[in-house]
């Protein structure tokens, strides 16, 4: 005997359970993409912010929020279905590491989008095929 399960049990045991893990992964990540649009498109003056003051004087600051939030929003229905995730981890990835960066200085904001952006990477690397 090669161990407590046979081995085609435990092949579809550890098959199901990265299945699970990256569902978790996806609604983790869509949640929170989702959430940022949403509310900064509801409450615009309490998001702006967090753009560097160098891009605000480029363009129009709502202009710049909307457009993003618009493009997180597609990120996170894209995350939602479940199409192509390898990309969608690191589309996310990037998008997080370019928050954090931007906002280094808001490291008491910012420190648990560390924690997403490798959630993200986790999330490429477990849907790579």
């Amino acid at each position: 005997m090669t161990g407590r399960f046979p081995l085609p049990a435990l092949k579809i045991f550890i098959m199901q359970n990265e299945k699970l893990a990256i569902l978790f992964l996806r609604v983790g990540i869509a949640t929170v993409f989702l959430y940022a649009s949403v509310a900064a498109m509801l409450d615009p003056n309490s998001w702006i912010g967090f753009f560097p003051e160098f891009l605000r004087n480029i363009f129009p600051a709502k202009l710049l929020l909307y457009t993003h939030s618009i493009a997180e929003l597609i990120l996170a229905l894209w995350i939602f279905s479940g199409w192509k995730m390898f990309y969608a981890g690191l589309l996310s990835a990037g998008a997080l590491l370019t928050i954090i960066i931007a906002n280094i200085t808001l490291f008491d904001i910012v420190f648990r989008d560390i924690a997403i952006f490798f959630a993200a990477l986790a999330l490429a690397v477990l849907s790579r095929k």
